[in-house]
């Protein structure tokens, strides 16, 4: 039996590796193209593509999955099933029916919530306690197919999107090779979606990187994690970009160590107190401390060694 496997990010490595190491055959593996990163613009091939290669297995990048050369490729391969875990296109009706055994979906929420591009992160900056892992058939619509098997993750406090990104790709890997055996020999389950309980992931926008010094304490520390380590949030200081990579952890009725309590008439965003903890600063409801940030035009650093730089004061307004 001939499986094609459609991902991008690490997300998918251990789905594709975890076939592998089950014995079945994988003819061909679809990803994006390379892109640049890092300041130097260094064009990298994507995680998919690394596993690919080592284990010498042909790679697709086309730049549209809709293209008719693309559809082509794919068919090529004579694919008996398709797996997809985090491509990042959504595939064509001339994909969707070259297989036998159709193509299936690692999906990265319980359906039909979070359906899109970003359920992880939303998942944890809308301050949801679990999430998981729903195994799909694919449909033209996005993320509509009908469900095969779910498997719930809890969401730690800790966590943030980079955690919860491998708790789930190990969770989306093992649900797949468990329900493999049944989906080949026709006795899997076949659950139809409620579209009227589904809720959408969109990808990230800058506007969602950017805290809301109004909002409560606990959405900020929220939106934080769920923007780590893949963005951060950010806010403005001195007119420039001030990335906030960490914040800790909201207790209710803490004492904020080395600050006087927020003062009726103090703006949200207003530096309550500089200390080796970090950088209190008032929110919507109470406060919260920094502990790791990035002015502009410097690397990521603990608050603390930011604050030793004597460039911030208290009283000063993040805006």
């Amino acid at each position: 039996m001939n499986i094609v496997f459609m991902g991008t990010p690490a997300f998918a490595v251990p789905s594709l590796e975890g076939l592998l190491r089950e014995g079945y055959n994988i003819v061909g593996v679809v990803t994006q193209p390379d892109r640049p990163q890092g300041r130097k613009k260094v064009l990298t091939p994507t995680p998919v593509k690394e596993a690919a290669m080592r284990h010498r297995i042909p790679v697709l990048q086309p730049m549209r999955m809709r293209a008719p050369e693309a559809v082509a490729e794919v068919a090529s391969l004579q694919p008996d099933l398709i797996v997809t875990a985090a491509y990042g296109q959504i595939l064509p009706k001339g994909v969707l029916e070259l297989p036998e055994y159709g193509c299936l979906n690692v999906h990265g929420s319980l359906l039909p919530k979070y359906r899109g591009g970003a359920p992880i992160q939303r998942a944890i900056i809308n301050g949801e306690k679990e999430t998981g892992i729903t195994l799909m058939y694919m449909a033209e619509g996005l993320d509509t197919g009908d469900m095969i098997a779910k498997a719930v993750v809890p969401i730690d406090d800790e966590d943030t999107s980079g955690t919860l990104f491998e708790k789930l790709s190990e969770a989306g890997a093992r649900l797949l090779l468990e329900q493999l055996p049944l989906i080949l020999a026709g006795t899997a389950a076949r659950i139809p979606q409620n579209d009227a309980e589904s809720t959408y992931a969109s990808n990230l926008s800058r506007e969602d990187e950017r805290i809301d010094w109004s909002e409560t304490s606990r959405q900020i520390y929220d939106r934080v994690r769920g923007l780590v380590p893949f963005a951060g949030g950010f806010t403005t200081w001195n007119g420039e970009v001030f990335k906030v990579w960490a914040v800790a952890k909201p207790t209710e009725g803490e004492a904020a160590a080395g600050a006087e309590p927020p003062k009726t008439g103090q703006a949200p965003g207003t530096v309550l107190a500089l200390s080796p903890q970090g950088i209190h600063v008032k929110t919507g409801d109470g406060s919260v401390w920094l502990t790791r940030v990035q002015p502009a035009g410097k690397k990521a650093m603990e608050a603390g060694e930011f604050i030793r730089g004597g460039v911030m004061s208290v009283g000063t307004v993040l805006s």
